[in-house]
């Protein structure tokens, strides 16, 4: 793969180069292939013409062992004269969100090979080398946190050669992940002039993308848009939830008509403050567009509670602001990261509402390469933390544990046998490594008293936190154990799909939940109770749900979890006989709860259950991302229980699968459809007169389950 190319940097200074290449085509041409690649992300033109939709590409991996290259077929973009040129950018190569691992002294750089076949059965190759020309770019800056400063009137007129550089190519793999792709366009819905002046677009949305602008303007010209995703309580333009991060567009003009937008970086917002625009600015010559990876819409839901279906939007949002090639945490502040732990507990609803399967199979083989050779694993992937400090503080509880959740949720629903076999090893290790850190057989323990940079993160932004802490209250070695036997059950299960003797497994797993059993007798926390319900842990189910029910009550009907614990939540309550309180807990709108944010005005999922307060103030400036996925998890349980659309262990992918619905007459009405390798499955329920209808329509062999009673059947409509 690129055999002959070298790797070519700018001849140049140059913050985002443009290399380039002229060239004839004097016969007959039969195809054209560009076969392309850079450490950076990069936009390539032919004879002017942009190749390929990719955004960013390729994309971001663990550059130093994984790199994505690119095939283009630009058979029909070619001419008799022809000019290519190619613009790279740092992006998470190299950029400030690169951090500690910024390869040292290593500049952006390209590598190229443009393959013509002609008619008459010869052929010929242009790949990158000295012979390639570089200038500067009309790109004067672009950093993914900082945003991307344009000078339309810039012109470089003194290329200079390209210099080639010394640097790998054994990490070259073909592309492997969705492209990223701009998808929706949005209008501003409103022009606003604060209280403090300033003029301020709102999209009604917010999108994970750029910015598109039109203007008339004169040559030094300046316009500066800043991105916002709140106005303050006073109706304010609010940036300081973005930390460190500028993610600011600035364009300097040329004369006359122009139409500009972002080519290397991406933004987070709803709000764009402007400055410097020629006048009055028009709501029209202003579009957002949304940026994420290519994944086909799989999932949909609605329901007769028009505030749930808002919070059903909002996830879905959520979602697409949050799968720009990486399942990141957060799309707009000095973040942006590939968090293990987000990953995990949201999958499961990914899986549900995309087809997702190519866009994890990517990002897990970022996951196995970064796992140590002791079988730990890196809090986030990508990790951009890589100083010999900070490699050796290896993920926690629940995080760390993305290494069994993943793989087994991509088969359960996708049924590849292929991909439980890739990842099996890695599952094993991460098994054998809390094994071998532990400090108590059985349990999992001393994890941050054995190695002080070692932690668990808990139930990251529970409420039932001291205050000042980010952590919930529920003991974290009590969360890492359940997790501790969740990961050796899953062990337990692909190892037996994959055929492998998993005795060893077995008997630590029953060790696992009877020393869980034997330790953990009280449940003081919703979280405690949760997991141990979820994960099957509870030696007297019925009490755990019952102390559940009661501190759900006591706090006014309202929860108190945060990552570790919402996901549980419902299905810990729908599982075990207490279905109308996990509805309650669906449709509750006093703080803190799912509704409280779609009153507040969201548009996506909030990171802080009270991000914005009813005063109008925020809870912290410091950790409060307003599109954050992780407590989107929930539409997993209304895919799952509510709907009662579940795959079956035994015939993954929804080769059969088991529909057991538990409606509830507060929410009038629910559809559930997915649409999976065989089919759709829609699963439907209203109440009419003080009955429930429902209307099932499976694919494939299915057990319907109504009021407690089983219905074997074959594919088909049922009414019931």
């Amino acid at each position: 793969m690129l055999e002959h190319g070298k790797w070519i940097r700018s001849g140049k200074p140059a913050e985002c180069p443009v290399f380039s290449r002229a060239f004839s085509v004097d016969k007959a041409l039969r195809s054209a292939k560009l076969t392309i690649t850079a450490a950076g992300v990069y936009e390539a033109q032919l004879n002017g013409q942009r190749v390929g939709d990719f955004f960013l590409a390729p994309g971001w991996t663990t550059y130093e062992k994984r790199l994505q290259v690119q095939e283009y077929d630009v058979t029909a973009m070619l001419r008799s004269e022809n000019r290519l040129s190619v613009t790279v950018g740092s992006g998470w190569f190299n950029g400030t969100i690169a951090r500690q691992c910024k390869p040292e002294g290593v500049p952006v750089l390209l590598l190229a090979e443009l393959k013509m076949d002609y008619t008459d059965g010869t052929t010929s190759c242009i790949y990158t080398d000295r012979n390639w020309q570089t200038t500067e770019s009309a790109i004067r800056y672009a950093d993914i946190y900082n945003g991307e400063t344009f000078d339309a009137a810039f012109e470089d007129e003194n290329p200079v050669p390209a210099v080639e550089q010394d640097f790998p190519k054994t990490q070259l793999i073909p592309q492997e992940g969705e492209i990223v792709r701009l998808h929706e366009r949005l209008k501003p819905v409103r022009v606003i002039h604060t209280p403090a002046g300033e003029t301020v677009l709102d999209f009604g949305q917010e999108v994970t993308g750029i910015l598109q602008l039109t203007v008339n303007a004169r040559r030094g010209d300046h316009i500066t848009l800043r991105t916002a995703e709140m106005l303050d309580r006073d109706g304010n333009f609010y940036i300081e939830n973005y930390r460190e991060a500028k993610s600011t567009m600035q364009l300097f003009c040329r004369d006359g008509l122009q139409t500009w937008q972002p080519a290397l970086t991406y933004y987070g917002f709803r709000y764009i403050r402007v400055e410097g625009w020629p006048g009055e600015p028009d709501p029209q010559a202003f579009t957002a567009i949304a940026a994420y990876s290519d994944m086909r819409r799989t999932g949909a839901l609605n329901c007769g509670v028009q505030k749930v279906n808002r919070l059903f939007e909002n996830i879905v949002w959520g979602q697409k602001g949050n799968f720009l090639d990486v399942p990141t945490d957060c799309p707009q502040r000095n973040e942006r990261l590939g968090w293990l732990g987000d990953a995990e507990v949201f999958i499961n609803t990914a899986c549900y509402q995309f087809d997702t399967k190519k866009f994890y199979t990517k990002w897990l083989g970022d996951v196995m390469v970064e796992q140590k050779p002791n079988g730990s694993m890196q809090d986030m992937v990508p990790a951009v933390f890589n100083t010999p400090e900070l490699t050796t503080a290896p993920a926690g509880a629940a995080w760390g544990d993305a290494a069994t959740v993943c793989p087994w949720e991509l088969y359960r629903h996708y049924g590849d046998r292929s991909l439980l076999e890739s990842h099996y090893d890695m599952m094993v290790r991460w098994v054998d490594y809390i094994t071998s850190v532990t400090t108590t057989p059985n349990l999992w323990t001393g994890y941050e008293q054995k190695e002080p940079r070692r932690h668990h993160y808990g139930d990251w932004l529970g409420l039932d936190a001291q205050e000042g802490s980010y952590v919930g209250a529920t003991d974290k070695e009590l969360i890492a154990t359940a997790y501790y036997a969740l990961s050796t059950q899953l062990v337990c299960k692909a190892g037996r799909v994959l055929g492998r003797d998993v005795r060893a497994y077995e008997e630590l797993y029953e060790r696992i939940r009877d020393a869980f059993r034997r330790t953990y007798t009280e449940f003081p926390t919703q979280t405690a109770c949760a997991v141990a319900l979820y994960f099957d842990l509870a030696a007297d189910k019925a009490a755990v749900a019952d102390q559940l029910v009661r501190l759900i009550h006591d706090n006014g009907d309202r929860l108190t979890t945060g990552f570790v614990g919402t996901p549980y939540l419902l299905y810990a309550l729908s599982q075990n006989g207490h279905t109308d309180v996990a509805y309650t807990l669906l449709l509750q709108e006093k703080f803190p709860s799912w509704l409280y944010s779609v009153n507040q005005g969201a548009t996506t999922i909030w990171e802080h259950w009270d991000g914005r307060r009813e005063d109008g103030t925020f809870w912290s400036a410091n950790m409060n991302s307003f599109n954050h996925y992780a407590y989107g998890s929930v539409a997993g349980w209304v895919y799952e229980e509510a709907a009662g659309i579940t795959p079956c262990d035994e015939e993954p992918g929804f080769a059969r699968v088991r529909i057991a619905p538990k409606p509830d007459a507060r929410m009038g009405w629910l559809t559930a459809s997915v649409d999976t390798a065989h089919g759709t499955i829609r699963s439907e329920w209203a109440y009419e007169d003080g009955r429930v209808r429902y209307q099932i329509a499976t694919p494939v062999p299915a057990e319907i389950v109504i009021n407690g009673e089983s219905h074997f059947v074959e594919p088909g409509v049922y009414l019931f």
